[in-house]
């Protein structure tokens, strides 16, 4: 089978969120189980200098956007035997950064047609187009409006995937028609309609063959209306055609035993993972003791990630005998909170208010818990990487967190992390104060934790044969 990624970031070549992570690693594991999977992604200006160098021509050709006519180009890599596509046109995409801009629009607008138009010319015909985010949603409406009555695309089928249904991509109506020249029925409240406006990513959902979200806990919260962000009775309508994956992570990129940012690589031995924790104390000018429970948060710093919660109550935590490593960027507000605490007890808190790759996967290897208190999370990655580098995971039981972190019962010695359901700073506290109890009075119940966590798979193998059945049963259809 031959499948198209479509999306607008992936790791290494650009990122902003998690997005980039399973479009840089689903894709080597379903080759791995016999697929053809390339990827088609915009050219950004930023994309690192040593992969351009590497970029071959593909084609070129003139793409209309509405009256516009432009210019793109398709510049193909391979790496690690995944074919990425680069849509080429420097108005567009030669810019800093990779969203913000008044014409986004017209920019993915311009993207999604130029991914149709560009598959004939490069000779790659998909069984499905798996068009992921707001960003790549209308493929789908233009597939069937457009392009479906033509030989070439009539058996190819689309799959849409929600990583973020807060993020919709919603502009005036007008504009819409303009960029897609699509008739008015498409812009009542049954189709693209969305707030008055018209939505990509609503195309999307409506007019894909089948939807994925990246959990199976998200796949049910988005269809009520606290979660659903005005989708939800869309999402019930079409709940036969969603199912939920949970996200994996690259096994190789995450792994303890032989990353090379670590001071000691290590497996599942305690000892070695200590010494990457002295070494983290002396590099953040916290004070050097291995007994001292470390709590990292490596996020971005916006109110979806549970902060204030924090806010609540960050002076009971730190009253706790902990040390508290804050990793990330984001609203102001958040970012001034953890600089103010880290200079009135800077030796219970460091906060390192940019974002470094390395120092992530430090944070990663030498904490003794991982703070993950979401108000909503689709899925998270970062408790998946806390528990393959045996850091205790502290989330709410929300979206992929309730999905992939078993709450811990001393009785019977079952759970991988802590977790709390109500979004409530005192019950988030409670949980805290409760993983650090065990941390510091029971060994044997900390020893069991790091033991169940060894029984956690969250590498891509499992979740990508469900993507694969899915192509199937949409190839038979």
């Amino acid at each position: 089978m031959k499948i198209l990624f479509a999306a607008s970031e992936a790791v290494p070549f650009a990122k902003t969120g998690g997005l980039a992570d399973v479009i840089g690693s689903l894709p080597k594991e379903l080759i791995r189980q016999g697929l053809d999977v390339r990827v088609i992604m915009p050219k950004y200006g930023s994309i690192p200098a040593k992969y351009k160098e590497q970029m071959e021509a593909a084609v070129v050709f003139d793409v209309y956007v509405g009256w516009r006519k432009q210019y793109i180009g398709v510049e193909m890599l391979e790496l690690d035997g995944v074919t990425f596509y680069f849509v080429d046109n420097e108005y567009y995409f030669n810019r800093p950064g990779l969203y913000g801009y008044e014409d986004e629009a017209e920019r993915f607008a311009f993207f999604c047609r130029g991914v149709i138009e560009a598959l004939p010319k490069l000779d790659f015909q998909p069984d499905v187009i798996h068009c992921h985010d707001w960003q790549a949603g209308m493929i789908p409406v233009l597939l069937k409006a457009h392009y479906q009555h033509l030989d070439f695309f009539s058996q190819i089928k689309t799959m849409t995937t929600v990583h973020n249904l807060k993020y919709q991509g919603v502009f005036g109506q007008d504009l819409m028609r303009d960029l897609f020249g699509l008739s008015g029925d498409h812009f009542t409240g049954t189709a693209l309609e969305l707030h008055g406006g018209a939505s990509f990513l609503k195309g999307g959902l409506l007019y894909a063959d089948r939807i994925t979200t990246v959990s199976q806990t998200y796949a049910e919260e988005i269809q009520t209306p606290y979660y659903g962000e005005f989708m939800d009775s869309l999402l019930r309508h079409r709940k036969d055609q969603l199912t939920g994956i949970v996200n994996g992570i690259d096994y190789e990129i995450f792994n303890p035993m032989n990353d090379p940012h670590l001071v000691v690589q290590y497996r599942d031995s305690l000892s070695k993972k200590q010494q990457n924790k002295l070494a983290l104390q002396e590099r953040l000018g916290l004070p050097v003791n291995g007994d001292v429970p470390m709590i990292a948060l490596v996020t971005r710093l916006v109110q979806q990630k549970g902060l204030d919660l924090i806010q609540h109550v960050l002076s009971e935590i730190l009253s706790l005998n902990i040390q508290l490593v804050v990793l990330g960027t984001g609203d102001d507000h958040y970012e001034q909170m953890f600089r103010h605490a880290a200079q009135m007890v800077p030796d219970k808190v460091s906060a390192q208010i940019y974002f470094d790759e390395a120092l992530a996967h430090q944070i990663y290897a030498a904490s003794d818990m991982f703070l993950m208190p979401s108000q909503f999370e689709p899925c998270g990655i970062g408790q998946l990487i806390a528990l393959r580098y045996r850091t205790v995971p502290i989330v709410r039981e929300t979206g992929g967190l309730k999905d992939t972190v078993q709450p811990y019962n001393e009785f019977i010695g079952e759970g991988t992390g802590f977790t709390f359901s109500n979004y409530n700073a005192h019950d988030m506290l409670h949980t805290i104060r409760r993983a650090v109890f065990f941390y510091a009075n029971d060994r044997d119940a900390w020893q069991k934790l790091i033991q169940n966590m060894k029984k956690c798979d969250f590498s891509w193998k499992k979740s990508a044969q469900q993507y694969v059945q899915l192509y199937k049963d949409m190839k038979r259809k």
